[in-house]
């Protein structure tokens, strides 16, 4: 069963199909779509429910997790946080977010992205955590920083979407963990 993980502000639990409504409303927003490479834009009918359709297969298999973030003093949805592309014999793991616009530049993703990175070390034994935004995504960028991921190299021209190719940024962090 999936965990729920609490921090001062925030419960990060798992999608339940009630969540549909906000899903499509926060992310279907232009610029949270355009900041995260994997959201359609405009999301097609159903997709909000089929993504999280899939959420308990990813956890069952050990290969995601997909956190629903919520705040803690009323439960509201304001975005998603993930470990995607886990690799048990590699221990590492790769960091997924968006965060609602109305919640932007208050601190949410980066407290959501740090609680998900100590669950991943701690309960799961991830060593290598890596993420990735566009160039021009300079907040997200600042996340991974604040949350103590390094630069470790571009992507030129590497992400199509909304019709261009996007640069994309590559971040890491090695956490002390086991060793094989």
């Amino acid at each position: 069963m999936q965990p729920t993980l609490t921090t001062s502000r925030l419960r990060l639990r798992p999608f339940e199909l009630g969540d549909a409504g906000a899903v499509r409303r926060l992310a279907g927003e232009p610029r949270v779509a355009r900041a995260a490479s994997a959201i359609p834009h405009p999301c097609p009918d159903g997709e909000a429910e089929r993504w999280i359709g899939t959420h308990g297969a990813g956890f069952a298999t050990r290969r995601e997790i997909t956190f629903a973030v919520t705040l803690l003093n009323d439960g509201r949805l304001v975005g998603a946080m993930a470990l995607i592309d886990l690799s048990e014999r590699h221990a590492r793991g790769e960091l997924g977010y968006w965060i609602g616009v109305d919640y932007w530049n208050l601190g949410y993703c980066t407290e959501a992205a740090a609680a998900v990175i100590r669950y991943a070390r701690d309960a799961i034994g991830i060593t290598k955590i890596v993420a990735r935004c566009a160039l021009e995504n300079y907040a997200s960028a600042r996340v991974m920083e604040k949350i103590g991921l390094k630069r470790e190299g571009l992507l030129a021209k590497h992400a199509l979407k909304h019709g261009r190719y996007d640069d994309i940024l590559v971040y890491g962090l090695v956490l002390p963990g086991r060793e094989p």
